[in-house]
């Protein structure tokens, strides 16, 4: 991993013209998984939603592949930004087959990352199990080949079980494919057994960073200082 493929220089965004994160300058490399940490409200989704271009810059720089991202959503998805949102984003009445061709690839080629949706493709995506549907989401964005995941809370309401698998998925397709991404995840000690690095956001700003074994010799740390009651408890990042 040599190249950022993206980077956020003093970056400043919220609402109405009211910023919510200030002074985010941060960068992730191809291949990299970087988990973004901090409790409830304190601008985790709307800098995640700033990236896809659902949230204008108030303030700095986005860059992709070393050049300044374009300001409308859609040329940034065409740019290669894939959000995986909070809520499960399925197409509930079509099935897991059509779902998986709306990225564009043949269902076949997206079974390797879960094959258990192989059993399920004629079955409509909406009668799922949670996982499942997380595991359809996942597939279809990783199906778009984008050059950057933004994935927002991806075992939110899961089991334990279903996490570790969406997790493990992941981090696997990421390295053999060379995607950058940037994971909001609620399951703190899970996601920093499969992250590389991480940053911890306190008061809509970075309060610290580094590797996923230095973030772990510091949990006590944020844990007291920068996790709300329900992310302290293990099911909270």
């Amino acid at each position: 991993m040599t190249a950022h493929v993206l980077s956020l220089v003093d970056v400043c965004a919220g609402h109405n013209h009211r910023a919510v994160v200030q002074g985010i300058s941060l960068s992730v490399e191809s291949g990299e998984l970087v988990a973004l940490s901090g409790a409830n409200g304190v601008g985790k989704s709307t800098l995640l939603h700033c990236i896809a271009g659902r949230i204008p810059v108030l303030e700095g720089t986005i860059l992709l592949d070393g050049k300044q991202l374009p300001r409308k959503l859609e040329r940034r998805a065409r740019s290669g930004i894939v959000l995986v949102p909070e809520e499960r984003s399925v197409f509930r009445s079509l099935t897991v087959e059509e779902n998986l061709r709306m990225s564009g690839r043949k269902p076949d080629t997206l079974l390797s990352i879960f094959p258990e949706l192989g059993d399920h493709l004629r079955r409509p995506a909406g009668l799922l199990s949670g996982g499942q549907q997380q595991m359809l989401s996942l597939a279809r964005a990783l199906g778009c080949e984008p050059k950057f995941l933004l994935i927002d809370e991806l075992s939110l309401g899961l089991a334990p079980l279903a996490v570790g698998r969406l997790l493990d998925g992941l981090k696997t397709t990421v390295m053999s494919r060379g995607t950058g991404v940037l994971l909001v995840e609620q399951h703190v000690r899970r996601a920093l057994s499969v992250v590389d690095r991480g940053y911890v956001l306190g008061g809509g700003r970075i309060v610290m960073s580094g590797t996923a074994n230095h973030l772990r010799d510091n949990m006590d740390e944020i844990e007291k200082n920068y996790l709300g009651p329900i992310e302290r408890d293990g099911s909270g990042f």
